[in-house]
């Protein structure tokens, strides 16, 4: 049997355009397949850090969680790194969520164009 641990779950998705309504849009997309595909109820996040590309402001990705009803959870937004040649319009998450499960049980979601971002992790035997 597994202790519960704080698990780090990436995930990653990009967006058609820089508007409120396709950055809110995606955003619950990528949080809710992480969810579902993790088995996980809210009250096991501990926090969730996104990140988005600097060509993407016109919403806090963050909005979208409080949209799903995610309340008490701690959120945090930041600017990804800007590398010339990255993926563009990119919106990343990193959840930590308690969890008895290893490491090697957690699945980590890229969605749409993002999929390029962790091809090694896209077709793992579970």
């Amino acid at each position: 049997m597994h202790n519960q641990n704080v698990r780090g779950i990436r995930g990653a998705i990009d967006v058609p355009a820089n508007n409120r309504k396709e950055i809110l849009e995606a955003t619950k997309e990528l949080l809710q397949e992480i969810m579902r595909r993790n088995s996980l109820e809210k009250d096991q996040i501990a926090a969730v850090i996104f990140s988005m590309t600097e060509d993407l402001n016109a919403a806090f990705p963050a909005q979208a969680a409080r949209e799903l009803g995610w309340k008490y959870v701690p959120l945090f937004c930041t600017n990804e790194v800007s590398v010339p040649g990255s993926l563009p319009r990119c919106i990343r998450v990193l959840m930590l969520v308690n969890t008895k499960k290893s490491a090697q049980e957690i699945t980590h979601i890229y969605l749409k164009g993002a999929v390029v971002l962790r091809k090694d992790l896209l077709n793992e035997d579970r």
